[in-house]
């Protein structure tokens, strides 16, 4: 369970403003940290966000901010408070206590202040946000009266009142600025008591053969080959399943895709870990592809649906991978009173073959320009 961690900026303080413009909004390259920080750290950071700038900030040494700051750790959500409104949700990447690194980042604005900030995160995925406090305080309980002040972790209780009834804060909290409803989890039971068992006796024995046949198995390597290779190319890190990434070593000698799948993500990671190719952004997952060749369609949903359960509030987009005629296959289990009540038919994609071919060709020679949105517009809705 990630820890919350609520940092308040009063309305009209010049000089925080000033350094969250320099290294919040602009962002700090690595080379600037690095003379500050250990090797380890900055191999960590590397890690995490490659050659990208970071957004940085601090807290004052206190008491108070120390006993916070100690509870901090990665993959908690930090959340930056203005006034009456959250203006940015990120991850904690890394933590680091610098003096010499708070004089690099945070001079003072005016002359002879001894004001540091020498409690210093590193934020992945920072997010502006512009939604007013009192609708996390109605999420987690509090007063819609609940003043903020200084540097504040959420009590243990209120976090777990939260995550028994909702998923990720991030995906709420955009969904909320954008006017979307937010689902409340769904009781695992009570999804699986509707579930229908596989009927295996719609598989004809044309479609075995044709499942076990050589060029099947080489087409589902073609094609997390691709979407891995088209995930570098969008700036993203790539995941695919342990147990395929010797597939495409041996095969195309790709060996670009994460050494690990499970920092800082939120969601059980059996439930992700296991898709056929992941795009990443640093703690957040970007875009999931679910290649089928035959019938296992089913079982690629099996896998979307399980994510709903547990994230009902997903922002990243989600395709079904196949040729162009199984798209009719795809509506008909799409149909299914299961993946019906999931509402899958609105966040799943249908993303053919012939439309990933299409991107790779058009971006074989470029270096810059494709992002998830070119894909989202050569998919289709699956329904």
């Amino acid at each position: 369970m990630a820890n919350v961690f609520l940092l308040y900026m009063p309305p009209g303080n010049a000089e925080a403003m000033v350094h969250y413009q320099d290294t919040i909004k602009q962002r700090v390259p690595l080379a600037r940290i690095a003379h500050h920080v250990s090797a380890n750290l900055r191999s960590h950071l590397l890690s995490i966000f490659g050659s990208a700038p970071i957004a940085v900030w601090g807290s004052a040494r206190g008491p108070r901010n120390r006993a916070s700051y100690e509870r901090m750790s990665q993959g908690d959500d930090l959340l930056i408070v203005e006034g009456d409104s959250i203006k940015l949700i990120g991850k904690v990447a890394a933590k680091v206590e610098s003096a010499s690194l708070s004089r690099e980042l945070w001079q003072p604005l005016r002359g002879g202040s001894d004001s540091s900030w020498e409690l210093i995160y590193f934020i992945a995925n920072p997010r502006e946000l512009d939604v007013p406090f009192e609708e996390f305080c109605s999420l987690f309980g509090y007063a819609k009266t609940f003043q903020l002040r200084g540097f504040t972790p959420v009590a243990p209780a209120r976090l777990e009142a939260f995550y028994q009834k909702y998923d990720d804060l991030y995906s709420i909290l955009v969904r909320i600025q954008k006017g979307e409803p937010v689902a409340q989890r769904v009781s695992d039971l009570a999804i699986l008591t509707d579930a229908p068992k596989p009927d295996l006796t719609e598989v004809s024995r044309e479609e075995i053969d044709e499942a076990l046949r050589l060029p099947a198995v080489s087409e589902h390597v073609r094609m997390q080959w691709k979407l891995a290779r088209l995930g570098l190319k969008a700036g993203e890190r790539v995941w695919v399943p342990v147990g395929d990434q010797q597939k495409l070593r041996h095969t195309y000698e790709f060996d670009s895709f994460d050494a690990e799948f499970s920092a800082g993500i939120d969601l059980p990671h059996s439930y992700i870990e296991n898709i056929d190719v992941v795009w990443k952004q640093e703690f957040r997952v970007g875009a999931a592809y679910e290649i089928e060749n035959t019938t296992s369609i089913y079982s690629g949903l099996l896998r979307f649906a399980d994510l709903n359960i547990i994230a009902p509030n997903t922002l990243y987009p989600m395709f079904i991978v196949a040729p162009k005629e199984k798209k009719g296959r795809l509506r008909e289990q799409l149909r299914r009173p299961t993946f019906r009540r999931l509402e899958l038919d609105k966040k799943v994609r249908f993303l053919s073959y012939e439309a990933v071919d299409e991107i790779d060709q058009f971006f074989s020679q470029a270096s810059s320009g494709l992002n998830v949105d070119v894909v989202l517009a050569r998919s289709e809705e699956a329904a």
